[in-house]
């Protein structure tokens, strides 16, 4: 029985992760939950999973949580009260599923006490990537991604030599404007945006989609995944979504991971990896697919792609302030302070306006973070 805390129960990932806990009560169990302040939802898990604490970011939230359960779990409060759970509960398994760089510190913790990661957070690996695998490696962690591009990835070179890989191959669904040309990206409203064709997810990464952001802070995550250069990992547009990622050897073969698209498969494998666990409610039909189709990205139209590109060539701080751009840039446009077109001009004037620290420190990282937030949200406030 594995013992699993869960960062960000409430999300799409975190409630596709008790839905398997749920199926596999035999494998599985709730140590822990941390939410930012839906405590409505909470209370439900709290009474199904019964973890021994649970941690919520929003302290009246938290006092209100407390009043409600009373003794039936210790709950902490506050991101030091996400951080403390982290790196006090007794549990195997850590599940990084908070949303953006809020998600790092706790992860950290759970590095430092050796437990499996299971990192739904790409923005760990996007703003502190080298400090991130290097701590795995000091403290003998085993981080393993539960993206369904990373775990399709990390699932084709299982048995392969790594001398053996030409390239990878991140496959993007294009999100809700891939048939539109550049100019009318000027007028989509935020229910445009949020209209994802294939997947179900939170808003914020729903957005990242749809400026193919994402797919940009992925294939910075899977440069410290995987140890390759930006050089070998390209990005193709896969519309149908089935074909999660694929992996292209020296002998011009290719493997593909393919399933129907359903975060629920990912997120079972990072769980019980090295085993397979049966699991038939996710049947995946070719003949209902039909036709696989594929396309090159447009780098003029999908301009935060290119900008991830650019941060893994400059290093340093530069990825971190990429991230840290990219979030204030959501949250305003989700506001609806800023157009949907002008997402990738903030922050490319971040990266234009902040200085990039080569060779950076924990403190150095979190102190870019908090000023390129700063520098930003002083132009709205």
């Amino acid at each position: 029985m594995k013992r699993i805390l869960i960062l960000g129960s409430t999300g799409s990932i975190g409630v596709s992760t008790l839905d398997i806990v749920r199926e596999f009560k035999d494998q599985f169990s709730i140590a822990g939950l941390t939410i930012d302040k839906n405590i409505d939802l909470l209370i439900e898990q709290i009474d199904e999973f019964k973890p021994d604490a649970v941690a919520v970011r929003d302290r009246k939230k938290a006092d209100e949580l407390r009043k409600i359960v009373g003794s039936k779990c210790n709950v902490f409060e506050g991101e030091e009260g996400i951080i403390e759970l982290s790196a006090s509960l007794d549990y195997d398994i850590l599940l990084s599923s908070m949303v953006g760089f809020a998600g790092l510190a706790p992860t950290i913790e759970g590095i430092k006490r050796k437990k499996r990661i299971a990192l739904a957070n790409k923005e760990t690996l996007v703003a502190a990537g080298e400090l991130v695998t290097s701590l795995c490696e000091k403290y003998g962690a085993e981080m393993l991604p539960v993206d369904s591009e990373h775990s399709a990835i990390f699932q084709c070179l299982i048995g392969e030599e790594k001398k053996n890989v030409d390239k990878l191959i991140l496959t993007a669904s294009g999100g809700p404007f891939l048939n539109k040309g550049k100019e009318e990206l000027k007028g989509v409203t935020i229910a445009d945006a949020l209209n994802h064709p294939n997947w179900k997810m939170g808003s914020k990464i729903t957005i990242d989609s749809a400026t193919m952001m994402n797919k940009g802070l992925e294939v910075i995550e899977a440069h410290w995944l995987f140890n390759l250069p930006k050089e070998r990992i390209d990005v193709v547009v896969h519309p149908q979504s089935v074909i999660h990622s694929m992996v292209a050897f020296i002998d011009g073969s290719i493997k593909a991971q393919i399933s129907t698209p359903d975060m629920k498969l990912p997120i079972l494998y990072a769980l019980s990896y090295p085993e397979r666990l049966e699991y038939k409610k996710i049947v995946t039909n070719f003949s209902d697919i039909g036709t696989l189709s594929f396309q090159k990205p447009d780098a003029e139209k999908f301009e935060c792609l290119k900008l991830a590109y650019d941060v893994m060539e400059a290093g340093g701080t530069a990825p971190c302030i990429l991230n840290a751009a990219n979030e204030i840039a959501v949250h305003y446009f989700l506001e609806g302070k800023i157009s949907f077109n002008k997402i990738p001009e903030l922050i490319s004037y971040a990266l234009d306006t902040i200085e990039n620290h080569k060779s950076p420190n924990l403190e150095t990282i979190f102190e870019c973070n908090r000023i390129t937030r700063e520098c930003l949200n002083k132009k709205f406030n």
